[in-house]
């Protein structure tokens, strides 16, 4: 037990002291390592959860492997945490603003992967309740698989360049410069076909929608 607690306050150490000297692969493998380790759980407990392997959850936290957003949305469901939370003291300040200059924005997920896809976290996480997590997402290459998201709350997209169709459940919307299009998001969602790239939208999720109250009496 003493020798966990070491373990752990070394692991969170760590990661404080070289959260602005770690490339984004490096910071995010010290992360699910940390918190893998505060939660007691083993390599396989996690690759069970997010449905990947031992291997390949070793090289991420090992910083030398660069996973889609479609894994790493998945360490984040397994770890019990939100994507921004995952980024939040990644190389920003502590001010209780935060200003996100161009093309500045957290890389979450970086050009030539497999899915073709860029995502720009805009904004951190620094409370200890999650409200929403606004994202850029660049798509400069036709793919030829498509990740799905499911979560908690709801998601509003905007489009400003390109051509898609988006898949939610079982319908298609034909988005366009200027469409934006709101959704709960625990429906199965993502990009279903590529018109014209590139394609940059904005896609902002809001966790804090219902409170209890607000829940009962959706309800009813």
């Amino acid at each position: 037990m003493e020798r966990r607690r070491r373990i752990m306050k070394s692991a969170k150490n760590d990661n404080r002291r070289a959260n602005t000297r770690l490339n984004p692969d490096q910071y995010l493998g010290n992360f699910i390592r940390k918190y893998r380790l505060e939660k007691g759980l083993t390599l396989s407990d996690i690759s069970a959860r997010a449905s990947i392997s031992k291997s390949m959850l070793s090289k991420i936290e090992n910083g030398q492997a660069s996973p889609s957003l479609h894994t790493i949305a998945r360490l984040a469901q397994a770890l019990g945490v939100t994507l921004s939370t995952m980024f939040s003291n990644y190389d920003i300040p502590s001010d209780n603003a935060q200003l996100v200059k161009a093309g500045k924005g957290m890389e979450v997920v970086r050009r030539g992967t497999r899915e073709g896809h860029t995502y720009h976290l805009l904004a951190y996480n620094k409370g200890p309740k999650q409200l929403f997590e606004p994202f850029l997402i660049t798509i400069k290459n036709k793919s030829e698989t498509f990740p799905t998201f499911e979560h908690t709350g709801i998601e509003f997209i905007y489009m400003l360049e390109g051509k898609l169709k988006y898949r939610y459940g079982q319908f298609t919307y034909l988005l366009e410069p200027g469409d934006a299009l709101t959704f709960h998001g625990d429906i199965p969602h993502g990009p279903e076909q590529l018109i014209d790239v590139p394609i940059r939208f904005l896609a902002i999720i809001n966790y804090n929608v219902f409170d209890s109250d607000d829940t009962n009496s959706r309800s009813q």
